[in-house]
Order: structure tokens, then C-alpha cells, then sequence
């Protein structure tokens, strides 16, 4: 079986029928006529309204209401409670959400359970339509070979995020989803840390303040006498108009607080709610924030008391026990470090492309507003150097003195206040196996997993991997392919089925990742379940969602807690997977034993007819107690302060190895600027590829979910290559010209996008966007991780995917 052809015309008639007809058309891969599918709708039935949500990754989490007529969706409404108060906002579905009938009836949408074809390799799109039990007695069979022959380490569970807002079905994090507790029962399973969103922030949080710490929420910039954002682009992130989208504009609008924008694009975040654009060259903060801090000190406008008393390693009369000479962050700015160069506004000038009396107005303007926010989004630290990147934001924010009080920040990005529901079934288990992984290392773990060391690829748990990767399991996400770097290599990897011998893959959709699977499970959305939903990112508001079922399961759709029950029957532990609970008994469980813990939470009853449930709450403000008492609340460093200097990473520095040592691969005790592979400082002396490329949100898109739905794709807001006007006349190329984007890892084609709300010298690339390569390997979907590199960060061993260099070129032939 072959993927059929499907036209937009042909599917839009197949939508419009979805509304009104007695039948769905049965589209499943390799379908190559319409068939009647294997259910019938409710005939005759009333018009009626259930609540469920869009559960994707966003940061956001919108209810929806949706309209179900002879047991067909027709309409989606957004949230109709609230007002436009912050703390009581209603939460409006953004375009992704309000489009969502288009991901539930939609061509790619699984249908059976499907089997690669014997004979044929992954990727090659021939499939068997095999029936649930036949699948998951095969599935089940193997995983007894490979954890006899491999152990439960060579089980490995992907980092997927497409239904990250569920409860029971949950795809994040990965100790919380369906399949890691049944592992939890049958022995364990290879684990990863971290994530594809934040991982070199994330692995910076621990050495500079002990253990992850957001910044103030967004509804606390009442307070602010000035916000700077660094690579923080809510309005495309973030964009429910109760999230923080609606959060950022109702503030703006109300406190008009002056905000500074530092990013390579001028986002729509730039448009809407900055006053000041700092285009920089990707992946250089830290070096600017090293010329404002130059000057900065130079005109004593740090906050030296702050400095003095709740940070270590800012200057020499405060660095931990044994640090060397001249190693204090001063130190490193006055030239007075081991490298000895002056880090002055024109230094920082060369290297970013800001130029040095921007920096210096920037400095004063940062450096006498009392208090400011700094806050940075997660853009900075997924390059090479990501983790330095983070750590100098931090860093800026201590100089400012505005850490743990209103109106101020801690470099980190933006919290939000939240409920404290409690997930029994996502919690009482836990994983025998200790061993994990960086999230982004599972490429190197299968293709050769016992040359992985502590010391040399961050293993955890143990100092090196006994086993590869044998089998991987991919739950509601696209990191297995289109997610994940350097997607061609990637998909060599995946081909040799002696490599990993095993991938499943279930969701609602024929995705990239997918295509190249041994089993593709049909799930079903949350459409078709009922669920408790976590809250978003609201500022000061929390509140809960029951969605409901608004449908049956399409086709042979099944929730991943009944599969997964099914599975767990096969290795003998059903019942304690079940606990003897249906899906529904759990989502009442859920809701009665978070009223434990959450004052006014409703009964199950009661959120089930209310759909959504909303409690005003308070403004965020991080190491509020550490100001108060440093001594009494110490934080979880060594010295129990903010750490600048770690001596912790000075001591990794000589233990950890890095045998390719790429430019960049070095870890430093202090937030240094570092000059990395494919960096700004390698495009101006590289010939062959000269433009620095990275991947930014786009608003058809999270991530990749929504990327195969038509509304979005296809008509408001196709793929495009954002590139400066000076560097589109230097190749002969105009606004919507066909283009090529490549370098040695891949060739995308795409359109155009000629503007100066691009840095010079810098290609953005909306990313998520689906791989699809023609006969020639070139990838026509132009998804931007056909770009990327496997190269990991080095302290987190994290995704460096916005550090890449390209070469740009108009398509021949087109006018």
C-alpha cells in the first residue's frame, strides 16, 4: 500500500461533508477510492454544544466548544466565560484551535493499525492493515526478545509533546505517559532528560541558581519601569487570547510599560508590543550583554549591593574557595581574564552586528531603570553555546538588582501562576532503570549506545551505556523524524531495521515520524475521550478543563489507555495498570483528589457541566523569600546564592571529554561569549555558506502539529524563507521568488520571503514545518531540520538546532 494522492479541492468537499452527510469518507494510506468507513453517526440527533480543548504543545491549553450534529463536528467555538480582566480572561482558541475539525477529519488521519510491509524499509510508505490484536500480540512478542536479549535499557521511550495537555493521555513528560507506566511494571526503560523546547536552559538552571526558576509573570510588568526581552516571541508561542498573548497586549495596553526587543526577526511580538527592536546576529547575547555590561560597570550603574550580597563570583572580593585569579565576571569583562581582551561596546559590535552605540544607550537605559524586567524566551539558548547564552541573561538581571521583587526578573522566562492538581495515574509508578539520556541524544544511543559515556555524551545513572536503543516508542509526537536534526541522516539511521529493531508509533496522523515505524497505532484526539486538562500559561489566572466526549472513536481509533491496557494484559500486568479503573474513573479520581489541593476546585460532576473552571490568582515573583532572607532560604547551589561563577562546571570542565572539539565545544565557569561551529563569527569567513539560518514559531503551526491542515498551510501561513533585502539583491532573488536553502546536510525549496524584519546576514525558516523529500532527496515540505546539525551543546548535550549555516540561491526557471 501507497500513500494515496489527495487533493486540497477534494479534501475541502470531503470536510464540507463531514458537517452535514450520513457518511465520512475512509481515507487511511494507500486508500486509492473513497470507502464508507466503519462506523455510523448518530442520525437525527439535536444540535449540541461539549467542551473539550486543543491539547498541543504552545505553552497555552484552550478550551473549545464544540458543535456535534448526527454525531459529526460542524463547528468550533471558542470559550464564551470570563471577561477581559487578567485573572478572569476568558481563553480564546487561537487560529490552530479554532481549525481543529480540520486535524480531526483529515486526510492523514490513521485509521487501522497498520504493519511495514515484510520486504520493504522504513520510509518506503507500503503498509499492511493488520487488526489491533494481531499488533499488539506482534509488539508485545518483540519487546519480550528484545528485553531478554537487551534488557529493559534497550527500551527507549521518544520525547513527544502532541498531547501534552492530556492527563491520561499524555505524551509529556515522558515518566508520566501511558507507556512509561506500563514499562514501570515490566522492569523499566531507558529515560531521557530535558526537552527539545529548553534543554541547554535547562541544564544552565542548576548551576546558576540551583534548579529550574521562571521570571516574574507577565501580568506583574504593572510594576516595571522597563521590560527587555530576550528571544521571546509570546504573540507566535504563546497565542491564546487568554494566554499570554492576551496577557502581554491587556498590560501593554493598561500600564504601557516600555518594552525592548532583542531577536534576529522582528516578531510579531515585536510588532505588537515592542518599542525598541535589537536585531542581533543569532547566538550572540552573550557577548552583547558582555558590552553592556562593560558598560554598565564602567559608569557604576550596577546594582553592587545585590552583587555583593546574594551572588557569588561577580567580581574578585566574591568567588568561591579556590577559584583562580582574575576569574570573577569583572574580571572577564575588564580584560583582566585569561583571554585578556576588553569587552567593550565595539567588541561586542563586531560580533553581533549591533552597533557599539546601541549597546552603550542600551546599557544606560537597562542600567538606571528601577526595577526592570529582563526575561528571555527560549530562542537564546538552543545554539551551540546555548547554555553560556542563558546564563549571561541571568547574569544581566543580577546586575540589575531587580531579582524577586514586582516589576523585576530573573532573566528566566516568564512564570505564571498555576493550580496544584494532583495525576494519580501519571505519578505512582516510578522506573526501575536509573540510566537516561540527553533528549537528544537517542540517534547516537542507537546507532552505537555502548560507546556512550558519562563523561564524553552526558550519560545519567551510570557512567556508560551497557546497550543500544532496540526498540523506540514514539507517543503523540514528531521528534523520531521531523523534530529531531539533520532529518536525512536521521532517516539513514532509521532504514537499517539492524539497528533499532522495533519503532511504534501511535497518533492521530500519518506524520513524518510515522512513515517510518514497523507499527503505526490509530489514537484517538481528545475529541473522542474524555480527559482533564492542564491549565496554561495564563499570568496570574489557573484553571482546569474536563473535556468530554464529543464523538465516537473514528474508524478503529482507540484512547492510548485502552491499548495500552490491552498491551499491559499481554505481559501479565493489566490490573496493576488499571488499578481496576476505567479511562472515565480516572479522570474522576483525578478531579477528587486534586479538590484535596486545590481550594473551590469543583466536583466531577459539576466541571463536567461547566467544562472549564477558572481561579483568579496572584502575580509570580520568583526568590520573593530568597530576597527577603538569603541566609534563611538558601538556594540549592553550593554557596546557596546566585552562582556567576560555578565552580561546579569548572570541575566538569576538566573531567568532561570532547573527542570531534568542534569551536565551541568548552565548558566555562563564567556566562562567557563563545565563538562556536557554524556560529556569527564562522559566516563571515565561510565562502560556501555564509547566511546563519534558524528556525523560528510561526502561527500556522506548533511545532509540527497543525502542519498537514489546509486552512493554515495552505492559504494563511504557507512555509516561506524570511530573508534581508541586502542579501535577497546579492542572488538576484524578489519577494516570492522559489528558493533554495542548503548545505551539506540538505536542500529545502521554498518561497521567499523578502523583508527587513530580518537581520542582514541571517535566513529564518518556520520550523515544524513536514519533511517531504522528491526523488532527489530534496525536501519540498522545506522543513528546516533537514538543516540541522546532530552536533550536540556541550554541557546539556542539548539540540543546537538554530546555530546552522546555509547558502541561499533562486530556483532557476522561475520568474
Amino acid at each position: 500500500m501507497t500513500a494515496p494522492d489527495i487533493t486540497r479541492r477534494s479534501f475541502l468537499g470531503w470536510t464540507a461533508a463531514a458537517g452535514s452527510a450520513a457518511l465520512v469518507f475512509n481515507t487511511f494510506p494507500g486508500a486509492t477510492e473513497p470507502q464508507a468507513q466503519a462506523y455510523e453517526p448518530i442520525k437525527n440527533e439535536e444540535e449540541k454544544i461539549v467542551w473539550s480543548a486543543c491539547t498541543v504543545n504552545c505553552g497555552s491549553r484552550c478550551p473549545l466548544r464544540l458543535v456535534v450534529k448526527d454525531g459529526q463536528i460542524v463547528r468550533v467555538l471558542p470559550d464564551n466565560t470570563g471577561n477581559n480582566e487578567i485573572g478572569t480572561q476568558q481563553i480564546r482558541a487561537c487560529v490552530r484551535g479554532r481549525s481543529i475539525r480540520h486535524r480531526i477529519y483529515n486526510p492523514d488521519r490513521l485509521k487501522k493499525p497498520l504493519k511495514r510491509k515484510p520486504g520493504t524499509k522504513r520510509g518506503d510508505g507500503e503498509w499492511i492493515e493488520i487488526s489491533w490484536d494481531q499488533a499488539l500480540d506482534e509488539i508485545a512478542d518483540k519487546m519480550k526478545q528484545l528485553i531478554k536479549d537487551y534488557g529493559n535499557e534497550s527500551i527507549y521511550l521518544n520525547y513527544g509533546t502532541g498531547t501534552l495537555g492530556g492527563t491520561v493521555a499524555r505524551s509529556w513528560p515522558p515518566a508520566e505517559t501511558p507507556f512509561a507506566r506500563l514499562m514501570n511494571l515490566i522492569g523499566g526503560y531507558l529515560n531521557h532528560y530535558s526537552d527539545y523546547s529548553t534543554c541547554q536552559i535547562t541544564a544552565a538552571y542548576p548551576y546558576h541558581y540551583g534548579e529550574w526558576v521562571a521570571s516574574n509573570s507577565f501580568d506583574d510588568i504593572k510594576n516595571s519601569k522597563l521590560q527587555v526581552l530576550f528571544g521571546n516571541n509570546p504573540l507566535e508561542t504563546r497565542m491564546s487570547g487568554g494566554g499570554e498573548t492576551f496577557v502581554t497586549q491587556r498590560s501593554k495596553r493598561e500600564h504601557g510599560v516600555k518594552t525592548i526587543v532583542v531577536d534576529p526577526r522582528y516578531s510579531e511580538t515585536s510588532v505588537a508590543l515592542g518599542d525598541d527592536w535589537v536585531a542581533l546576529r543569532p547566538g550572540t547575547d552573550a557577548a552583547l550583554i558582555a558590552g553592556i555590561a562593560h558598560v554598565m560597570i564602567a559608569e557604576n550603574l550596577q546594582d553592587q549591593a545585590f552583587l555583593d550580597k546574594y551572588c557569588v563570583g561577580f567580581d574578585e572580593d566574591h568567588m568561591p574557595e579556590g577559584a583562580p585569579k582574575n576569574a570573577s565576571y569583572r574580571s572577564y569583562i575588564e580584560g583582566k581574564g585569561p583571554d585578556g581582551v576588553e569587552k567593550t561596546p565595539e567588541w561586542a559590535a563586531h560580533i553581533t552586528g549591533v552597533p557599539a552605540t546601541k549597546i552603550k544607550q542600551l546599557a544606560r537605559e537597562i542600567g538606571t531603570a528601577k526595577p526592570v524586567a529582563i526575561n528571555q524566551g527560549w530562542g537564546p539558548q538552543r545554539h551551540a553555546n546555548g547554555e553560556n547564552q542563558a546564563r549571561a541573561i541571568f547574569t544581566l538581571a543580577a546586575m540589575c538588582g531587580c531579582i524577586g521583587i514586582p516589576g523585576g526578573g530573573t532573566g528566566g522566562r516568564e512564570g505564571s501562576y498555576s493550580l496544584d492538581m494532583q495525576y494519580p495515574f501519571n505519578t505512582n509508578t516510578e522506573n526501575p532503570v536509573e540510566t537516561s539520556i540527553s533528549v537528544f541524544g537517542w540517534t547516537d544511543a542507537v546507532d552505537h549506545g555502548p560507546e556512550m559515556t558519562k563523561t564524553k555524551d552526558g550519560v545519567r545513572g551510570k557512567d556508560k551505556l551497557d546497550v543500544p536503543i532496540k526498540m523506540i516508542w514514539q507517543y503523540a509526537g514528531n521528534a523520531l523524524t521531523n523534530q529531531h536534526a539533520d532529518i536525512n541522516r536521521t532517516v539513514e539511521l532509521l532504514r537499517d531495521d539492524a539497528k533499532a529493531e522495533l519503532i511504534v508509533v501511535s497518533d492521530i496522523q500519518m506524520t513524518v515520524s510515522a512513515r517510518y515505524a514497523d507499527y503505526v497505532l490509530p489514537d484517538c484526539s481528545t475529541s473522542e475521550q474524555e480527559d482533564v486538562i492542564q491549565e496554561g500559561s495564563s499570568g496570574s489566572m489557573g484553571y482546569s478543563i474536563l473535556a468530554s466526549q464529543a464523538i465516537k472513536p473514528l474508524y478503529e481509533c482507540r484512547p492510548i489507555y485502552d491499548v495500552m491496557s490491552d498491551l499491559a494484559d499481554r505481559f501479565g500486568v493489566k490490573d496493576k495498570f488499571t488499578e481496576g479503573l476505567t479511562q472515565q474513573q480516572w479522570v474522576e479520581r483525578t478531579i477528587t483528589e486534586s479538590q484535596k489541593e486545590v481550594e473551590g476546585l469543583p466536583s466531577y460532576a459539576e466541571l463536567k457541566e461547566m467544562g472549564v473552571w477558572k481561579k483568579a490568582g496572584e502575580s509570580v515573583i520568583p526568590l520573593k523569600e530568597f530576597r527577603e532572607d538569603p541566609v534563611k532560604n538558601k538556594l540549592e547551589t553550593p554557596s546557596g546564592k546566585i552562582e556567576i561563577y560555578s565552580s561546579k562546571i569548572a570541575e566538569l570542565a576538566t573531567q568532561w571529554e570532547f573527542p570531534e572539539h568542534l569551536p565551541g565545544d568548552v565548558l566555562t565557569p563564567l556566562p562567557e561569549y563563545v565563538a562556536t561551529w557554524e556560529g556569527a563569527e564562522e559566516a563571515k569567513k565561510n565562502e560556501k555558506y555564509p547566511l546563519q539560518c534558524f528556525g523560528h514559531h510561526m502561527k500556522g503551526r506548533t511545532h509540527s502539529s497543525y502542519g498537514n491542515v489546509d486552512w493554515l498551510r495552505d492559504d494563511a501561513h504557507p512555509q516561506t524563507a524570511w530573508i534581508n533585502p541586502i542579501d535577497a539583491k546579492q542572488r538576484g532573488i524578489k519577494n516570492n521568488d522559489k528558493i533554495a536553502v542548503f548545505n551539506d546536510r540538505g536542500r529545502i525549496h521554498t518561497t521567499a520571503r523578502v523583508t527587513p524584519r530580518i537581520a542582514p546576514g541571517v535566513v529564518a525558516v518556520p520550523q515544524g514545518s513536514w519533511y517531504n523529500p522528491d526523488t532527489k532527496g530534496i525536501d519540498q515540505g522545506a522543513s528546516m531540520n533537514t538543516l540541522t546539525s546532530w552536533h550536540p551543546s556541550p554541557l546539556a548535550k542539548g539540540n543546537a538546532q538554530h546555530t546552522a549555516l546555509v547558502q541561499v540561491e533562486k530556483i532557476k526557471g522561475d520568474k
